[in-house]
């Protein structure tokens, strides 16, 4: 097994231990005060932070028309007229 998958099966079991033994209720304030259990409480936040940090690790999509001028950086957009007649013929 990979590291990956022992560290998801750990977190998981440690989140699944902790939620379960914080389901009594509190008074929760949410812009007015509101009595909800803990186990909503700490696995909302809990799951808002996974999405969070899975947008905020993805890697971002590169403009393709950078990435194409960065593998390939054009010195003159008229190439024809700097190749010799030689090279003309073997292009065609």
């Amino acid at each position: 097994m990979s590291f990956k998958t022992i560290f998801i099966i750990v977190v998981s079991v440690i989140v699944t231990i902790i939620l379960m033994n914080n389901t009594d209720e509190i008074d929760f304030w949410i812009f007015g005060d509101a009595r909800m259990p803990k186990l909503a409480v700490l696995g909302s936040m809990f799951g808002l932070g996974l999405i969070i940090g899975f947008l905020a690790g993805r890697p971002r999509k590169k403009n393709q028309a950078v990435e194409e001028e960065q593998k390939y950086p054009a010195s003159n957009t008229s190439t024809t007229q700097e190749l010799s007649s030689e090279d003309r013929e073997y292009i065609r």
